[in-house]
């Protein structure tokens, strides 16, 4: 490898924002019927709305939701996610991105994400570290998560090829996208999900939390180069 960018995650990643986004999400599919955990939700985690939406209409109704429609639930679900406390940054996340500038790698922002209130609060608590044109967002793909396309713009955006990255996910399907993407891939598993689930989808290296990457980042740092 010859390690030129970190390609970040940002909710459970660089925001403790997963439980209002599952709380959001669990809120809204139950107001419209659906039987559902919140705790599943975390499973959904980097996917598109369409993504997530669908799989529950498909599995119930036997079809897909309009756009009309997911625009609809989608606003529902903002509204919600927006009326909960706002979440943290997440224990240690500035320090390894400082970390990373400081040993001369390119941050990259790699989010399935669309909701404007967080994407706005990254440079007030990281500034300096995410440049514009360095971020990719719901708004900048086709196909979300674990589609490998999110962590391939995210490539193509720092001008890199694939063994030039190691990737920050903790979810399955960020994982999946960015074993997919063929990245080197670290897993920090902040939520509830198995650790069994994270290694089966690719994690070359499980961690239990930002700090522990952060206490372990000149060791990994050294190992993956």
């Amino acid at each position: 490898m010859q390690l030129k960018a970190v390609l970040f995650d940002m909710d459970g990643v660089l925001f403790d924002s997963m439980p209002n986004h599952t709380q959001a999400w669990h809120q809204t599919m139950t107001e419209l019927g659906f039987r559902c955990s919140r705790d599943e939700f975390y499973l959904f985690e980097g996917a598109t709305s369409s993504y997530t939406i669908n799989r529950y209409y498909h599995h119930v109704h036997g079809r897909n939701v309009s756009e009309e429609e997911r625009k609809t639930i989608y606003h529902r679900k903002t509204l919600h996610f927006n009326a909960l406390p706002i979440a943290d940054p997440m224990p240690y996340a500035l320090e390894i991105l400082n970390s990373v500038k400081e040993a001369g790698l390119i941050p990259v922002l790699v989010t399935g994400s669309g909701q404007k209130s967080l994407i706005d609060r990254l440079n007030r608590h990281f500034p300096g570290i995410f440049e514009p044109e360095r971020m990719v967002t719901a708004y900048d793909v086709h196909q979300g998560k674990p589609h490998p396309e999110p962590y391939l713009l995210g490539l193509k955006k720092a001008g890199i090829e694939a063994h030039e990255a190691i990737v920050i996910e903790n979810a399955p399907l960020g994982v999946q996208a960015a074993v997919a993407a063929g990245i080197f891939t670290i897993a920090v598993n902040t939520g509830p999900i198995d650790d069994d689930v994270l290694l089966k989808d690719g994690a070359n290296i499980l961690l239990q939390s930002m700090e522990e990457l952060y206490r372990n980042w000149e060791q990994i740092y050294s190992g993956v180069r």
